[in-house]
């Protein structure tokens, strides 16, 4: 009778509680629902009284039992009464824990979780960007979601706002594909693009605004992967970081329609006043390599004029937009990625952020590592996947390199090192190009051979260390002056081997250090390079930590240190004002 009469306390105590919270809601849908729980409560709690009641009246009608029986009646009593008081007191404190956790923690059937006031500290930054007037979300504490999800409610989820993107329900029914939106306001960068004419970018592949169905406007229809305009092959491919960022940055509002989801490091936005970075889409590698080599009299004369007159008309173009002077182009973003692109207006637009593939070419004034991006070259020679990519004892070449061997500057290590290690038996060192078949020679090569050389060349980078790493193939790296993607966030040393030029020339030096690399430590480098190889990859629709993605965020990583020089800046903007009118 004891247990039965504290469970009766700790109910009565969970109707109290309940009734105090439920005074603070407003909705009268609510109001009745936790009624019909207070009902419930009160009219079990009844059903317990009374049968505690009954049962010790009947006891005391009835005539006692002989001795013998009498304590085991009372033991088989006492269980029967205790397990009824338990499980209705489960019953209804669960069913009032549930209640009160949706009336106080605001969550609902929805994804999202919305307050009803202005205050508090879980108001998120959206709220205080459209001002008071504007929806204000909640974060949702891991104590709510662990209540949540100890609750039993399998519709209830709670997502916390200001993560990485925002999901909405699939618009085929609860069997379809969930469509992914990223949200500016939870966007690592926001970035305003440019309506340069088709002339600069998707024009030089053929694509006419008037032809396409799209009234003259500056951009083809990036909604569906399928339908814009492919980039030329070969070769060209290694510098087309211009194209891939402008589709991703033109198509980052738009739900996907291959099912995977979709990064949200970068998002365009169309006011400019909210923009973070302005992008301007100019595809100047494609330009140098389309418009600017001399094939003769006429056409090519005036192919070669145009590369030049983009350039012009650009530096004019950046030079009377009002976004371009307030900071003199420090929150631009340029994409020069080939080493000869944009020779004549990289100096007048220096002051932007480039992505670039080297500084081989570029003076310090002009490009460098504090305010300018490395991206990866794209990988012309087919990537491995993780079941086709050999092991140790299934590449018998010890190091392969097929490229031009006869380079200027820094390249002449090349020539060199071809003198030394040519005639090794488990040494493939010859010249190569993409004619006759190169590409698909190098694919089968690099993927037989248990290290690739990446040499400097006329710059200190090439596309050689990319198709490397898509061939899972340990690069070694001889290049003192290369710049790496990434390499705040990514440990090359895990899965490259380094040597510098001086030692990579002395006599029997390099291959000592390779036949030093036993199985085990050779494996460790090849595991590492199928994890990343992922980044260096090249798509449309992007994915996470692909390269697009990692290239968005490292401008985001960059922008961090261009904001805190524009905002020191600005600071006596206003007196300077008050200077001036005087």
């Amino acid at each position: 009778m004891a247990l039965t009469r504290r469970l009766l306390i700790d109910l009565s105590s969970r109707r109290r509680l309940f009734a105090s919270h439920a005074g603070k809601l407003s909705s009268g849908q609510k109001r009745r629902s936790i009624a019909g729980v207070l009902r419930e409560a009160a009219s079990l709690a009844g059903f317990l009284r009374c049968s505690v009641s009954w049962m010790v009246a009947e006891r005391k009608m009835q005539p006692l039992p002989p001795p013998e029986h009498r304590r085991v009646l009372r033991y088989v009593v006492f269980v029967a009464v205790s397990l009824v008081a338990f499980s209705c007191w489960a019953l209804v404190s669960s069913r009032i824990d549930s209640a009160v956790l949706a009336a106080t923690g605001g969550v609902g059937v929805g994804p999202l979780l919305t307050g009803e006031d202005g205050g508090g500290t879980g108001s998120s930054s959206s709220s205080r960007r459209h001002g008071d007037g504007g929806d204000q979300r909640h974060h949702v504490t891991s104590r709510q979601a662990e209540m949540v999800a100890s609750s039993g409610n399998a519709t209830v989820r709670a997502v916390e706002v200001g993560g990485p993107e925002m999901i909405r329900p699939p618009s085929g029914g609860a069997g379809g594909e969930e469509e992914r939106v990223c949200d500016a306001e939870n966007a690592q960068l926001r970035v305003y693009v440019y309506d340069l004419p088709p002339e600069f970018h998707f024009g030089m592949l053929g694509w006419d605004s008037k032809k396409a169905g799209t009234g003259g406007g500056a951009w083809p229809d990036v909604a569906d992967a399928r339908a814009v305009p492919r980039y030329p092959g070969g070769l060209n491919l290694q510098h087309s970081v211009e194209y891939w960022l402008t589709l991703d940055i033109l198509s980052s509002t738009f739900p996907t329609t291959t099912g995977h989801r979709r990064p949200c490091t970068a998002v365009r936005v169309t006011n400019a006043s909210l923009a973070d970075v302005f992008f301007v889409p100019f595809f100047a590698s494609l330009s140098y390599n389309r418009q600017s080599k001399l094939h003769g009299h006429g056409s090519g004369r005036a192919a070669a004029a145009t590369n030049r007159l983009l350039q012009a008309e650009l530096v004019k173009y950046l030079a009377r937009k009002e976004e371009w002077r307030r900071w003199g182009g420090a929150n631009h973003l340029v994409v020069p990625h080939h080493p000869n692109s944009m020779m004549d207006a990289r100096r007048r637009l220096s002051a932007a952020m480039f992505v670039l593939s080297d500084f081989g070419r570029y003076p310090p004034d002009v490009a460098n590592l504090r305010k300018d991006v490395i991206a990866p070259y794209k990988h012309v020679v087919p990537s491995l996947g993780d079941g086709d990519s050999p092991g140790f004892h299934q590449r018998p070449v010890l190091a392969y390199f097929q490229g031009a061997i006869h380079r200027k500057g820094g390249g002449r290590v090349r020539q060199r090192l071809y003198h030394l290690i040519k005639d090794e038996k488990d040494v493939h060192f010859a010249y190569g190009s993409v004619r006759q078949n190169g590409i698909r020679r190098a694919t089968r090569g690099m993927a037989a051979s248990k290290f690739c050389l990446t040499i400097a060349g006329d710059t200190p980078s090439s596309n050689r260390l990319f198709d490397a790493i898509a061939s899972h193939c340990v690069p070694v790296v001889v290049s003192d002056d290369i710049e790496l993607p990434f390499e705040d966030v990514l440990d090359y040393s895990e899965f490259c081997v380094f040597v510098r030029a001086a030692d990579a020339v002395r006599d029997g030096f390099l291959l000592r250090l390779l036949r030093g690399v036993g199985e085990g430590e050779w494996t460790a480098m090849w595991r590492r390079l199928r994890e990343v190889a992922r980044h260096f990859e090249y798509q449309h629709p992007s994915r996470p930590g692909d390269a697009v993605d990692m290239i968005w965020a490292a401008v985001a990583r960059k922008m961090h240190s261009v904001k805190l020089q524009l905002h020191k800046r600005g600071r006596y903007q206003r007196t300077l004002s008050v200077n001036h009118q005087g």
